[in-house]
């Protein structure tokens, strides 16, 4: 039993582990005037997703804290909320060991009403939190799929006043969005 829970620990600590100096090499995503146009990332039942057209907003949570808080808002909420707030979820979960995930962070991610987009791998999470503070929410705006402003919260509170917010830019961009995504597709065909 006792090397059961060492091998356990060991397990643990491998998959908590990371190497400093490739970290020290990325570029990061979440700057102002960059394009999150080729963000695709599965949600919790391993359907993948790129921005929808109209997105306004993109929350990210880093960190297991802020992510329980999150999901637990997002769940309190009507189903349809972010979709109603032009606003997408993301979730990093790339730092806990692949069994954990398995079989205890996607099991619980699974019965929640809302789409949660899921970082699993900290090689394509870590050009995202490259340069924020990862133990806030952050909150992404965009124009075109390009970041216009990066806010973080630490409260739900502060986080729902801003997703709530009835801004000129809350209501102009999610339809300038939606037309631009449109006519980019018109232009495929």
């Amino acid at each position: 039993m006792k090397q059961l829970y060492i091998l356990l620990i060991s397990l643990l600590l491998i998959g908590c582990s990371s190497n400093a100096t490739t970290k020290n090499n990325i570029t990061p995503k979440l700057v102002i005037g960059n394009s999150l146009e080729d963000l695709q990332l599965n949600d919790q039942f391993g359907t993948p997703h790129t921005l929808q057209g109209d997105t306004y907003r993109v929350v990210f949570a880093f960190a297991k804290d802020t992510a329980h808080m999150c999901n637990d808002f997002f769940a309190a909420q009507p189903s349809n909320y972010l979709q109603e707030h032009h606003t997408q979820f993301v979730a990093d979960v790339s730092a806990a060991p692949s069994f954990v995930r398995k079989f205890f962070i996607m099991p619980d991610l699974k019965k929640l009403k809302h789409t949660v987009l899921l970082f699993e791998d900290e090689a394509k999470a870590a050009p995202y939190r490259k340069g924020v503070d990862t133990q806030r929410i952050v909150v992404v705006y965009l124009l075109n799929k390009k970041i216009e402003d990066i806010r973080t919260f630490h409260t739900i509170e502060s986080l729902q006043k801003n997703i709530e917010e009835d801004s000129p830019m809350s209501l102009f961009a999610p339809v300038f969005n939606k037309a631009i995504e449109e006519t980019k597709q018109l232009i495929k065909h």
